[in-house]
This record gives C-alpha cells, structure tokens and sequence, in this order.
C-alpha cells in the first residue's frame, strides 16, 4: 500500500471512537477522511462531542452511508455496539475495504455461540471464516493476509495474552484456570447506566454478569486454539471460571489469573516460555514479580504488562496482567492491527508510554 491510507470511524461519539480519534491523529501515515456517528449528532462538530479534540481535528460528524463512505476511505474501522457491525461490516467487505471491526460481531467462529451469547442469530455466517481475530502476538501473519479483523474484547485481550504462553508450551493443568479481572467504568461504554453513575460506582467494588459475561466464550475459543494437539477439550471447551468486576477508576484492566502447573513445572520453566513467546514483542512487558503490575502505569499507552509468581507449595500459579482497555484493550490494538495490514512498522504511531501519575 502507499504511505498514506486514508481512513474512516464509524461510532466515533463513544469511548473507543474517541480514543480512535486521538491515536490516528497522531499515527503520521494516515489521513482521516470520514466520521461518522448516530444520525442525531449528524453535522454536529467533533468538538462538540469529544472537547478534548478541540482543534487537534475539525469534522463534521457524517451518517452512516457504506457507498459514500467507501469512496473516500480504504481502511474503515467500526466502532459500533455489539450486533450493530454485521450489516455494515458485510457492505464494506463487498466494496473491497479494509475492515477493522471492534464490535464482538465477528470474533466468535461458531454462529450458534454468537447467538446463544448476543441473543441474536448471526446474519452474515459466510464471513466468519475470513474475520482473524485481532491479537497481533498469535495471529500476526494471518491478519497482514485478511481484509478483515475482529479487534478483541478488552478482558479477552489481557486474560489471553497473560495464559496463552503457558497453555501453548503445555505447562498448566488446563481445567483449573480462574481469571479474576478488575475493569474501569469505561469499559460499560458512554451512554448512561445505574451500574456506571458515579454514586453507585464511586468507593464501591462489584462482580457483575457472573458466568454470563460476553467476554467467556472470546477466552474459552483463544485458549482452545492456541491449546497443544493432546489437549483433552475441543474449541470453547476449556473449563474456565472467568468473573469480571467493576472498580471506580476511568479506564484500566487488572486481569489476575491462577492455574495449577503440571508437576516438576519450576518458576524457571514458566520465564522461560513467557520470554520465549514474547521476547521480542514490542508492546508486552515483563515485570519480574506480579505486584508491581499496576494499570496506572499504563494510561493511554498500548503496553500490555504482565508478571508470573509460582507457589511451588501449592503448584498454583500466580499471573497478573494490565493494559489500558480503551487503547490495547480497543483502539490502539486495531491501530496495530491497522499497521499490520498496511505494511507499516506495527508500532507506528502507539510508542507514547503511559501517562503517570
């Protein structure tokens, strides 16, 4: 492609649109040709949304039109509620677009496990098999293949990549793994809700959606695949306890996991397949104990952190892991994805570190 790809959001008046906005204003090979929100806020300045990009850009807010948008732009990212990318999605893969979708519409494989979970069936199965999950770290050579991405959910983004090294070198006893993950209210998205008003979430800490959350069947399918052959339980099958909770900060992910190792598993073995796995891999962090991971230090920075401890008492295994979920855990992830596909350095335009304190 050339130096320059002209790009379009879609769903740009939400937290992830918004974040999208700031990440491509500052990416220096991309040029924003459209944004687009809901038919209300149709004309309106993007200023008036999202203040804090006050003359850093200067849009008129667009309706959603596939033809006219396609005209424009050659990469479009669709940052649109969950079932509300499938129509959208479909019409731009036909126009032969870059599709870079951060709705969960097309990160599930199995249609039925996409309406059991969203309640509503699945109207463009077809394209499944060509939407590559977004996780760079695994699927680097097929999304630089794809014309679409499914950009990962916030809680699967880090609960994979802290799992994933241990469960392809085969080291964990795989039905054991609980994943324990504290999320910013940011995460329920802009529009008002009573679980998200600041006196109901302000001093408060809550699980919520226990063994219902969206974000399980995401988990449970990764970890599957990435699984070795002998691994006993086909796709979604893994038997994991994932239970999310609510903690009154803006925006951040600590995701702390426990699994017991298989016997003779030593801390050195667990570093040495973590550093193996991600040795070279320019946004994972490794911290040498798991308490220094923080997400305050991760703030509008596309680093994922991550940190192991082995109870060799127990043979339980301790990991926990942080990013920002607007940015790794969203908009900076399908940047990098967006690089990727683009033929750029897949750092470009996501160096920033996070902003502390």
């Amino acid at each position: 492609m050339t130096n320059t790809v002209k790009v379009a959001v879609i769903g740009a008046s939400g937290y992830t649109g918004g974040e999208l906005l700031r990440l491509l204003s500052l990416h220096p090979n991309i040029v924003i040709t459209k944004v687009v929100a809901s038919e209300k806020s149709e004309g309106r300045s993007i200023a008036d949304i999202l203040p804090n990009l006050s003359k850093a850009m200067d849009f008129r807010l667009s309706a959603l039109d596939s033809s006219e948008i396609s005209q424009e732009a050659d990469v479009i990212f669709l940052a649109l509620p969950h079932t509300q990318s499938l129509q959208p999605v479909s019409e731009f893969v036909s126009l032969g677009k870059t599709v870079i979708d951060l709705s969960a519409d097309y990160r599930l494989k199995n249609p039925k496990t996409y309406e059991q979970w969203y309640d509503t069936p699945h109207t463009f199965p077809k394209l499944l098999p060509q939407a590559v999950y977004g996780l760079p770290e695994f699927h680097r050579k097929d999304i630089a293949a794809t014309k679409l991405v499914a950009v990962p959910g916030c809680y699967p983004t880090v609960a994979i990549l802290q799992l994933a090294p241990l469960i392809t070198q085969g080291l964990l006893e795989m039905d054991t793994i609980i994943i324990d993950a504290k999320s910013g209210v940011s995460g329920a998205g802009r529009s008002p809700a009573l679980g998200s008003h600041f006196p109901e979430a302000n001093e408060g800490l809550h699980a919520y959606k226990l063994t219902t959350h969206r974000h399980t069947p995401e988990i449970t399918q990764e970890l599957s695949f990435l699984a070795p052959p002998q691994h006993q339980w086909g796709p979604h099958e893994i038997p994991l306890i994932f239970t999310p909770h609510l903690i009154p900060m803006n925006r951040g992910i600590l995701s702390t996991a426990y699994a017991k190792v298989k016997p003779g598993i030593t801390q050195t073995n667990i570093m040495e397949a973590v550093k193996q796995i991600y040795g070279d891999e320019y946004f994972i962090r490794l911290h040498s104990t798991p308490d220094t991971v923080n997400p305050n230090n991760l703030r509008g920075s596309n680093f994922c952190d991550l940190g192991y401890q082995l109870d060799p008492s127990t043979r339980c295994l301790i990991t926990t892991g942080a990013i920002d979920n607007l940015v790794k855990g969203a908009a900076g992830q399908a940047i990098q994805c967006m690089n990727i596909m683009s033929q750029f350095p897949e750092n470009t335009g996501l160096t920033g570190p996070g902003v502390f304190p």
